[in-house]
């Protein structure tokens, strides 16, 4: 048997691949960081009617090692269709397994969202009427960082942003920003609605460089975008600092980060109660916003992080950084990396084509809402 992670988002070591009951794997280390708990590599030669194992000998040291109960590994044959495998979890590490159809499959931590398939979301974006690139960054390896806007009809309109993947092992991010262009591109009433009293500023993936190394959590220089936010620079967070500085240029009156969770088996978001300028206007949008995303898609209120204590946020996060900074209605919306335990779905667990109907109700929602951002 042959393993290969030598492409876009590729992670894994070798130990040992001369029994195929049992290879023995370990997942790599975020480049320049201590993380690591993304994988995803293909395995060739496998023996169509054998089962073949893997373990990941080092899943009990990763830096979630809590997230690894309950979870289900993805493979896929074509790299379009993923499909969660038997896996189990011991103190001897994440343990799958397949039964072969084909001579070569491949093995991820969630559905992959490759570079490739960006390259064509963005054709498709920029091919709508009413989208544009307003910007372009870069990140720390040259790779772009587009900024695109949606353009309202307002004569006045508000600015709602969406960002995705500042941890690059989270895809399920920039599947729900696929999601969203798909939306663009059959606009109805409540599509209209929404533009016109909002531009849309997107930014679809905010870390390429770490999901093209396979990292997780972590940016080229090994720095975690989403703790960048109170003091970016260009030596380590240019990502971030591209936003901020485009954010000060146009406005903000929404924002919405798009991530994912390794451990909480549910579709939450996370506010900013704890931010020192939190107020009661901010406090009812947001108890609207979740109030009305749980009537409109897979999404609860049940599960999700401690809620902080009045003044106690941590500013280092884009949610609680732009919330304060330009007093609007900012969250960070999490999608699971297991399944939605609401609406389990065995066979897929939460995936891409979940991560993008979550997209278009949140589009429906802020079109409810954005009347009431200022």
């Amino acid at each position: 048997m042959q393993i290969r992670s030598d492409f876009d988002s590729g992670n894994i070591q070798v130990l040992d691949a001369s029994d195929p009951s049992r290879v023995r794997l370990a997942i790599r280390k975020d480049f320049a960081s201590e993380h690591f708990q993304w994988f995803h590599f293909l395995a060739e030669d496998l023996m169509p009617g054998q089962t073949h194992r893997f373990s990941l000998e080092n899943a009990p040291q990763s830096s979630y090692k809590n997230a690894w109960t309950g979870y289900q590994a993805v493979a896929s044959y074509d790299g379009e269709d993923w499909f969660r495998v038997p896996t189990t979890y011991d103190e001897g590490g994440l343990h799958f397994q397949l039964t072969a159809e084909q001579p070569s499959a491949r093995f991820a931590y969630f559905e992959p969202y490759s570079r490739a398939r960006h390259a064509r979301l963005l054709v498709r974006a920029l091919a709508l009427p009413n989208v544009a690139l307003v910007a372009c960054g870069s990140s720390l390896q040259g790779r772009e960082l587009p900024l695109l806007q949606v353009r309202g009809t307002a004569t006045a309109p508000r600015k709602i942003w969406l960002i995705a993947q500042q941890h690059p092992g989270e895809h399920m991010a920039e599947w729900f920003m696929e999601g969203l262009i798909e939306r663009l591109e059959q606009p109805d009433a409540e599509l209209r609605a929404l533009l016109a009293e909002a531009d849309l500023y997107l930014v679809p993936h905010m870390n390429p460089d770490g999901s093209f190394l396979g990292n997780l959590r972590t940016n080229a220089a090994g720095q975690d975008l989403n703790r960048a936010w109170q003091a970016p620079s260009a030596e380590r967070s240019p990502e971030v600092l591209f936003v901020q500085q485009q954010m000060a240029r146009i406005g903000v009156d929404g924002f919405l980060d798009i991530h994912g969770d390794e451990e909480i088996p549910h579709v939450f978001t996370a506010g900013c109660e704890g931010n020192p300028g939190f107020s009661p206007r901010l406090d009812a949008l947001e108890q609207e916003f979740r109030e009305r995303l749980v009537a409109a898609g897979e999404f609860q209120t049940a599960h999700g992080y401690p809620r902080d204590e009045p003044g106690q946020a941590n500013l280092a996060l884009a949610c609680n950084w732009v919330g304060q900074t330009y007093d609007c209605l900012a969250f960070t919306v999490e999608m699971p990396f297991k399944d939605h335990d609401d609406n389990p779905q065995p066979r897929t667990g939460w995936n891409g084509a979940r991560s993008k109907r979550l997209a278009q109700a949140v589009l429906r929602v802020l079109a409810a809402l954005a009347p009431r951002l200022r």
